[in-house]
């Protein structure tokens, strides 16, 4: 008996960060004013059409309590995982 495997979905860097935003009560604008970005940019990386830098990493770090690496990680694996995909 066979099974066949299915690909592990992986999440968005954005969806982890729009989970990030819900869990703390703010909204793209109040994470903007804090990394003194535009709006435009978080709602980019949030629907996945800008990838997250080394740069924004450590601004999120910064404004997140988290490590740049938590968001190049995130980033890395995603874009690794849309690679795979297209193989």
């Amino acid at each position: 008996m066979s099974q066949k495997l299915t690909a592990a979905r992986v999440p968005t860097p954005g969806k982890i960060l729009s989970r990030e935003l819900e869990a703390r009560g703010w909204t793209q604008k109040d994470l903007a004013e804090i990394m003194s970005r535009p709006v435009q940019t978080i709602n980019e990386i949030i629907r996945g059409t800008k990838q997250i830098t080394p740069e924004t990493a450590i601004e999120l770090s910064q404004a997140l309590g988290t490590s740049p690496e938590f968001w190049t990680n995130l980033e890395a694996k995603y874009r690794l995982h849309l690679a795979g995909k297209d193989s």
